[in-house]
């Protein structure tokens, strides 16, 4: 019989982010309260699933995520700088409504190509990174399961991966809600599917935007 094992691919909580802008990279990011309670919930989720393996972005808020997670199932926490989140031209800017980059002609240019795309990280490159972190996960946890601590992005762009589907899509669209979890299930080296679950309930249509 095939190996199986599963990396799990979470994303951090809520965000405190008042300021309702971009962060992307930018440091002091925290967790909001509801934030680190999604965390707890996540971190109970993971109990009793085999997970042997523990991984976090380096990012604050994605360490904070993870943190509960090592305290439930008594594993270190390493740090892989694959797992950051997506590099952004508008990163410390506001995206949406009258205020937004879209209303102001100097950012035109940088969205020139939705297919790469202009304003930030190549897709391409985001799925490489994410793909290499999680088969090395994989090759850390065989028999059994790891969690990776990540971004929204990145997450979604892996499945989008994965699945064969292009990378283009509506942000809005995205199956990748705050503290979800998406699962690569693999037998042997090869994945076999991919799930999707959400601890911490539903992400609320009006929650602070971020990454």
């Amino acid at each position: 019989m095939t190996e199986r094992t599963v990396v799990h691919l979470l994303r951090h909580g809520e965000v405190h982010n008042p300021g309702k802008i971009l962060y992307g990279r930018l440091p002091g990011f925290r967790l909001s309260t509801t934030g680190e309670a999604m965390a707890l919930a996540a971190a109970e989720w993971f109990v009793g699933r085999n997970v042997t393996h523990l991984v976090s972005s380096p990012l604050e808020r994605a360490q904070q995520t993870a943190a509960p997670v090592a305290e439930a199932l008594s594993l270190p926490l390493a740090l892989d700088d694959r797992l950051i989140e997506a590099g952004n031209a508008f990163e410390g800017k506001v995206v949406s409504g009258a205020a937004g980059v879209f209303g102001a002609p100097g950012n035109w240019w940088k969205l020139r190509n939705p297919f790469q795309p202009s304003w930030g990280e190549p897709y391409v490159e985001i799925a490489a990174r994410m793909l290499a972190a999680a088969e090395a996960a994989r090759d850390a946890a065989r028999g059994s399961a790891a969690v990776l601590v990540s971004h929204q992005l990145p997450i979604w762009t892996l499945r989008l991966h994965v699945e064969g589907r292009r990378y283009v899509h509506d942000p809005r669209r995205r199956q990748c809600g705050l503290a979800s979890v998406t699962s690569l299930v693999y037998d042997g080296d090869r994945i076999s599917r991919v799930d999707y679950a959400e601890p911490a309930g539903a992400t609320d249509a009006d929650a602070v935007p971020g990454a």
